[in-house]
C-alpha cells in the first residue's frame, strides 16, 4: 500500500500538512495542479498550496490560521518566522446554534469500578493525604510512607500525599481556588479513603475546609491539625490505620460505561496533534458521550481561534453565553497583565509545526469530537452534567490536567508530539501522535495514534483504542503511574503575601 506524503485537512484550505519531511525541488500534485516546494519542509510541517499576498489569511481546518507576514508562494515553507496571529482583544459573539447530536449505537458497555456510598464509582481504590497548607507537606509525605512500609498497599492501589505550596497568605479568589481544588480531591471518587492534614494557623481554616465538604462520608474523610497533638506521626498513623482497613475491603464491580467521566488534553503538541492523537481522542468522546458518559475539554488559551465551533455547539443560548464569558474572562486576564492574547504556541509546538495560536487551537479543540455542549464549568467547579463539558483552566499541562481531575474526572487522556512523562492525581493516559514518538518514548506513551500515519484507519483503531481505556478504567495501570509520576498543580491568580 502506498501511503500518502501530504494532507490536506479541509478543502478550503491553503495549505496541507507534510506527512513526511520535503527536499526542495519535491513536486507535489495536489487539486489537479503540480505544487514545486521551495524550501526543505520538516515533516508535520505546512505547505503553501496558493499564492498569498502579505496579510491575506492562511486557511487550515477550514478556518484562518493567522494572515501572510509577506507575500508568499505556492510551494513556501509556512511557519512562525511568516505567519502570524489574527488574534488581539475580546469579541462579541452570535449564537448560530449547529446540531450536532451523535448518531453513535449505545453498546452496553462495562468497566470494573469502585462503587461507593454516594452513588459516584471510582476506578482507582486509593488512600490520600491531602495538606490543607505547604506547610504540611513534609509530615504528608512521611506519614503516606510509614503507611506503604507497614501495609505494602495489600488491598489498595496506592498511597500518595499530595504536596502542593498553597493554603496560606493567599486572597480572595486566588485563595478560593486553593480551597476549592482542595475540597475537589477530597471528595475524589478515586480515593477509597482521605486523611486531611492541617497545621491549624494557615488561611485556610481546618473546621471552616471541613464544612466546603458537605454532606461528606465521615468514617472515610478524617481530619488532624498538626499543632493540636503532640505526636502529629503517631496521631496521623493511628488515623491511617483506621483508614486502611475500612478501604481495603473494597471490592472491584461491573459500572456500565455511562458512569465513566475523561479528561481532555494536549501537551507538547505538533502538526501531527490535530490530524491523529486529537481527532482519536475526539471520536473516542463523541463515543463516550453517546454511551451515557462525560468528557471535559478544558485549555481555555487553546481555544482563542477556534472558540466559535464550540460556542455555536452550546445546547442552548446561556451555555453559549458562560462560553462567551469563559473565553472573554481568559482573554481580559492576559490583557490584564500586560500579555497579548496569542502568545502561544511554545517553543516546542513551533518546532513540531505550529505556527501560530489559531493554528494550535483549531487541532487541540479536535479532541472534543462533535458532540454538543452540555455543561460549563468555572476553574474549580465539580461535574454536575453527563456529556460534554467546557471547563475554564489554563493550558499549562499540570495545572490543566490537575484541574480536570478535580473536576471529577476519573483520568485524562493527554495527547502529545512531543512526550512528556507527568500524571496528575488520576490516571493520566498518553496517546502519542506519531509513531517515532511512540517508539522512542514507550516508557511514556500508552498508545501510539500514530498508526494512522501507517496505513490504519480510524474505524479500525478506535474500538482499540476503547478498549486500551476500558482497561486502564479497571485497573490496567498508565505508564505514568508505572512510573510513579503523579502530582498536582493549582492555578496561582494573585498576590502572595
Amino acid at each position: 500500500m502506498t501511503l500518502a506524503t501530504f494532507l490536506k485537512i479541509n478543502p478550503a484550505d491553503s495549505v496541507v500538512v507534510c506527512l513526511e519531511s520535503k527536499k526542495k525541488g519535491d513536486v507535489i500534485n495536489i487539486d489537479g495542479r503540480e505544487v514545486v516546494v521551495r524550501q526543505d519542509i520538516p515533516a508535520g510541517h505546512k505547505l503553501l498550496i496558493l499564492d498569498t499576498a502579505k496579510g491575506s489569511d492562511i486557511i487550515k481546518y477550514g478556518y484562518p490560521i493567522g494572515h501572510a507576514a509577506e507575500d508568499l508562494k505556492a510551494g513556501d515553507w509556512v511557519n512562525e518566522n511568516n505567519l502570524k496571529t489574527n488574534l488581539s482583544s475580546t469579541l462579541e459573539y452570535e449564537y448560530h446554534p449547529v446540531n450536532q447530536e451523535l448518531d453513535i449505537k449505545n453498546e452496553n458497555r462495562h468497566f470494573k469500578g469502585y462503587l461507593r456510598q454516594n452513588g459516584e464509582v471510582g476506578i482507582r481504590n486509593e488512600i490520600w493525604i491531602v495538606p490543607t497548607v505547604g506547610c504540611v507537606n513534609g509530615v504528608a509525605k512521611r506519614l503516606a510512607a510509614q503507611l506503604r512500609k507497614e501495609t505494602r498497599g495489600e488491598g489498595i492501589d496506592s498511597i500518595y500525599a499530595w504536596h502542593h505550596n498553597y493554603g496560606c497568605s493567599q486572597l480572595s479568589e486566588d485563595h478560593e481556588n486553593t480551597r476549592k481544588v482542595l475540597r475537589d480531591i477530597c471528595l475524589h471518587p478515586n480515593a477509597g479513603a482521605v486523611l486531611v492534614l492541617s497545621l491549624g494557623c494557615e488561611n485556610n481554616q481546618p473546621e471552616d475546609f471541613m464544612q466546603m465538604l458537605g454532606d461528606y462520608d465521615k468514617d472515610r474523610i478524617r481530619l488532624l491539625v498538626t499543632q493540636r497533638v503532640d505526636d502529629e506521626m503517631e496521631a496521623g498513623m493511628e488515623m491511617l490505620r483506621e483508614l486502611y482497613e475500612i478501604a481495603r475491603k473494597d471490592q472491584r464491580q461491573e459500572v456500565p460505561v455511562s458512569k465513566l467521566r475523561v479528561g481532555l488534553k494536549c501537551g507538547g503538541s505538533d502538526g501531527f496533534s490535530g490530524i491523529t492523537a486529537n481527532p482519536l481522542v475526539g471520536e473516542f468522546s463523541d463515543w463516550l458521550v453517546a454511551q451515557g458518559g462525560t468528557s471535559v475539554l478544558t485549555e481555555v488559551p487553546e481555544m482563542f481561534g477556534a472558540e466559535t465551533i464550540l460556542m455555536n455547539r452550546c445546547r442552548t443560548e446561556e451555555l453559549f453565553k458562560q462560553t462567551v464569558a469563559m473565553v472573554n474572562n481568559f482573554k481580559d486576564y492576559f490583557l490584564s497583565h500586560g500579555e497579548p492574547v496569542g502568545e502561544n504556541p511554545s517553543p516546542g509546538n513551533k518546532a513540531g509545526g505550529i505556527s501560530t495560536l489559531e493554528d494550535k487551537a483549531l487541532g487541540c479543540t479536535q479532541k472534543c469530537g462533535k458532540a454538543p455542549v452540555s455543561g460549563v464549568m468555572e476553574y474549580g467547579d465539580r461535574l454536575l452534567h453527563d456529556g460534554l463539558n467546557l471547563l475554564s483552566a489554563p493550558g499549562n499541562d499540570l495545572v490543566a490536567a490537575t484541574a480536570l481531575a478535580s473536576c471529577g474526572c476519573h483520568l485524562v487522556l493527554f495527547t502529545t508530539g512531543r512526550g512528556t512523562p507527568f500524571g496528575t492525581f488520576v490516571p493520566t493516559m498518553k496517546i502519542a501522535t506519531n509513531p517515532d514518538l511512540a517508539r522512542h518514548k514507550a516508557n511514556w506513551i500508552d498508545f501510539s495514534a500514530g498508526q494512522l500515519l501507517e496505513g490504519r484507519t480510524m474505524d479500525e483503531l478506535l474500538p482499540t483504542f476503547i478498549d486500551k481505556v476500558l482497561r486502564v478504567a479497571s485497573g490496567e495501570l498508565a505508564k505514568n503511574e508505572e512510573n510513579d509520576y503523579r502530582e498536582i498543580s493549582i492555578f496561582k491568580n494573585g498576590v502572595t503575601l
